[in-house]
């Protein structure tokens, strides 16, 4: 058993649905940028080993960030889609096939730290590993090309897939590098898993886990963040 884990945080992305010149990873969140709240609870473990931040070529912000002067933050360069940026990161890092390998976005602000001991500490003793998600609490609709309802989709035993996901460094290489030599895109590393016939575990976590994807998600970040930081404080008064 291994509980050295490595980190992989794909931020290649120019989050086009922000419309906007910045990087959704580099806006202002409250005191700092949404990537530097990203990482701030991973970095506050001390089985991490290293923090591989994938960017883009053309990425001239990341070292400018008090973060990258950390001495497990390390960078390369990411891929087109999601999955080549993340298998660029595993072929980055010098770990052992039995090593974690934990992958969160870095649009995604909120972790909780509670969700991420509840991560790691379920998935100690697992083969395979798994991710954060939280049960489905809406009604979902399947649309036709009118977008009209053409189904009810029942929500029994659906979740929605967060991040941070962790799996076996050898299990999640081979996953990914299959995907890539077939020509598929796979949109998480759950989804990369689950082709080679395994089942990742699902970690129930905390709804607020939202990731940053539209302008108004950041406003709603800032909310989560304070009250966060309200419930630390009212925990530490004695």
């Amino acid at each position: 058993m291994s509980d050295r884990i490595w980190v992989v945080i794909p931020a290649a992305g120019v989050g086009r649905r922000m419309a906007g010149a910045i990087p959704k990873q580099y806006l202002s969140l409250k005191d700092r940028t949404v990537i530097e709240w990203s990482l701030a609870p991973i970095l506050a473990r001390p089985e991490v080993a290293i923090v591989l931040i994938a960017l883009s070529p053309n990425d001239n912000v990341f070292a400018t960030l008090p973060v990258a002067s950390d001495a497990r933050v390390r960078t390369t360069f990411g891929g087109a889609e999601r999955s080549d940026s993340v298998l660029n990161g595993l072929n980055a890092l010098q770990a052992d096939d039995r090593d974690w390998v934990l992958v969160h976005d870095a649009a995604r602000p909120c972790l909780h730290a509670d969700d991420l001991d509840a991560l790691i500490n379920s998935l100690r003793d697992d083969d395979v590993g798994g991710l954060l998600a939280t049960p489905v609490a809406d009604t979902l609709k399947s649309s036709n090309e009118n977008q009209r309802v053409s189904l009810t989709v029942p929500r029994k035993n659906l979740w929605r897939a967060l991040t941070p996901q962790m799996f076996r460094f050898d299990v999640l290489h081979r996953a990914l590098s299959q995907a890539a030599a077939s020509g598929v895109t796979v949109t998480d590393e759950s989804a990369a898993v689950e082709r080679l016939g395994l089942s990742p575990k699902l970690v129930a976590g905390r709804s607020d886990n939202i990731k940053i994807t539209v302008p108004e998600d950041l406003a709603l970040a800032g909310h989560i963040l304070s009250d966060h930081s309200l419930r630390s404080t009212k925990v530490g008064v004695a």
